[in-house]
């Protein structure tokens, strides 16, 4: 039997390639997008999987560091390693910064932590030059995605620190790059008064300043131990908020990133219903420029089903070959973004059914002109 699908794609081979082509970057687009949602997911838990800890202890009544404001006071590590069943527990602090370089200022995620207790936020196996934080003043980690190398001094405020490591793949929940610098370092950034301010805050009957403060405690609890009654402990007798890393995750996977991802979901919605519309419109045209064929093709005595199989095979075979295509753009240009962009093989295929299912439905309005054509146009002219 003739195939009728097989002449008609190759007598407009080079249209229905162009055409498969330009859907595919829109399909493309989509697959990107699905991407950054999956990237986003993975950046959010990068700082939660290096510090390794079980407990984060923050001020009462918020949803910690990432999600709000959070002040607890330094010493209240002391008293969280009192709690029965908490093997080691430590301040940490979180600010972004503007760091500057020869090409602009680079916004980064500043770590602030104690780097002689047990409990680093550096994942050595990340680290790709250098070391860890070895003093307690004017040394940084950096991750190569602010242009920074080992060795470069930075002036941050009115102190100058020095690269001392290198990490890769260490960012934000929000995709910023991630640098360490000591505990004390990051108090006097983030809490240390410039002289100005303290002149101008006595001036006013405000008088000290305490710089011994950290936005939360990260806690590691002793095996044997259960993780929700330990922090069950210390929201009863410490008058904190406390959550697991599990609810932590929560709080980052799904809290703060769930308006983005609904943005993304909207967007996605959109361009794969824009893709269907076009392609059967696409189908539409080509239906109507060979009325006159079709029309003949029924007057032989070619039956409907016949020529509606046609339509139909041509639709599939352009959802096909624009699925490819974008599958091709994608891998293409992923990496050009600056976040995170992870593409993901059951993302694909679940595109991939959802362009199969469009392409057929968009077909139907090609299958409806072919019906109501009337064999006498071939005779008419």
């Amino acid at each position: 039997m003739i195939n009728l699908a097989q002449k008609e794609i190759a007598h407009t081979f080079g249209k229905f390639i162009v055409t498969a082509a330009g859907v595919g970057m829109l399909l493309g687009i989509v697959m990107i997008m699905m991407g950054v949602y999956r990237g986003m997911i993975i950046d959010a838990q990068v700082l939660l999987d290096d510090l390794d800890v079980d407990l984060w202890v923050v001020q009462e009544n918020t949803l910690g560091p990432f999600a709000e404001a959070s002040r607890v006071h330094e010493d209240m590590k002391d008293t969280i390693h009192t709690i029965d069943g908490v093997k080691s527990a430590v301040g940490i602090t979180f600010q972004n910064l503007q760091l500057p370089s020869k090409n602009g200022e680079v916004r980064v995620f500043a770590v602030g932590f104690n780097p002689f207790t047990a409990i680093d936020p550096i994942n050595q196996k990340k680290l790709i030059a250098g070391h860890g934080l070895k003093r307690s003043h004017y040394e940084m980690v950096v991750t190569d995605k602010t242009g920074f190398k080992l060795h470069d001094k930075i002036k941050l405020g009115r102190d100058i620190y020095h690269v001392v490591g290198v990490t890769h793949g260490t960012v934000s929940s929000g995709g910023d790059p991630l640098v360490y610098i000591s505990l004390k370092d990051a108090q006097e950034l983030q809490f240390l008064y410039s002289n100005a301010r303290i002149r101008n805050d006595r001036a006013r009957g405000i008088n000290g300043v305490n710089s011994h403060m950290i936005n939360a405690v990260v806690a590691r609890v002793k095996k044997g131990y259960d993780v929700d009654k330990v922090a069950q402990d210390i929201r009863r007798f410490k008058h904190k908020s406390v959550y697991t890393a599990e609810q932590e995750k929560v709080i980052l996977t799904q809290n703060l990133i769930k308006t983005a991802s609904k943005q993304i979901g909207m967007f996605t919605v959109i361009l794969v219903v824009v893709s269907t519309i076009i392609i059967a419109l696409i189908i539409y045209t080509m239906t109507l420029e060979k009325m006159k064929e079709l029309a003949i093709m029924k007057l032989i005595g070619i039956p409907n089903s016949l020529i509606i199989k046609m339509i139909v095979q041509e639709t599939v075979l352009m959802g096909v070959l624009a699925f490819i295509a974008g599958n091709i753009f994608a891998h293409l240009i992923y990496s050009k973004f600056p976040k995170r962009v992870v593409l993901e093989t059951p993302d694909a295929l679940g595109l991939f059914i959802v362009v199969i299912f469009a392409s057929i439905l968009a077909s139907l309005v090609g299958v409806k002109k072919v019906i109501s054509a009337d064999p006498a146009e071939a005779i008419g002219g």
